[in-house]
């Protein structure tokens, strides 16, 4: 039993590890998010509800370029700057994503800012993969 979940684990590894880390950025999103919210930051006000979305956006990016590099594409780049300016490029691309459907649930459908938060990250997880393996950390045998 113990080889055959070995073997399943080796076999997806890339798409386990992304899970897990893309897990784990989700919660630093959220979690920078509603520290915003729940305390100095009015979701109700349009300004401020995008400001709490890119301070929580920031701290993701950050953490999850670090744990995707060495985690999950397991990057042997040594040109960190490019690859990185690569990352928050394609970053930036699902925060414009995230921010239109904010303000789409939040402003114009008067949807509740926590679970549009939460919702519309399943959209930014699947991108941000995508965008990771095909254009940031794609190895030199892809090309």
């Amino acid at each position: 039993m113990m080889d055959r979940i070995v073997a399943l684990y080796k076999k997806y590894k890339e798409i386990i590890n992304y899970v897990i880390v893309g897990g784990l950025t989700t919660v630093v999103s959220l979690g920078s998010y509603y520290v915003c919210v729940l305390t100095f930051m009015d979701p109700q006000n349009a300004l401020q509800l995008q400001i709490a979305n890119i301070i929580s956006w920031i701290c993701a990016v950050a953490f999850a370029y670090v744990t995707n590099r060495k985690y999950v594409f397991e990057s042997k780049n040594t040109n960190r700057l490019a690859e990185a300016a690569k990352f928050v490029g394609a970053r930036v691309s699902t925060l414009v994503i995230d921010m239109i459907c904010m303000a789409l649930f939040v402003s114009v459908f008067h949807l509740n800012d926590k679970w549009a938060k939460f919702a519309v990250q399943f959209i930014v997880f699947a991108l941000n993969y995508v965008f990771s393996k095909f254009f940031v950390f794609r190895k030199k045998s892809d090309d």
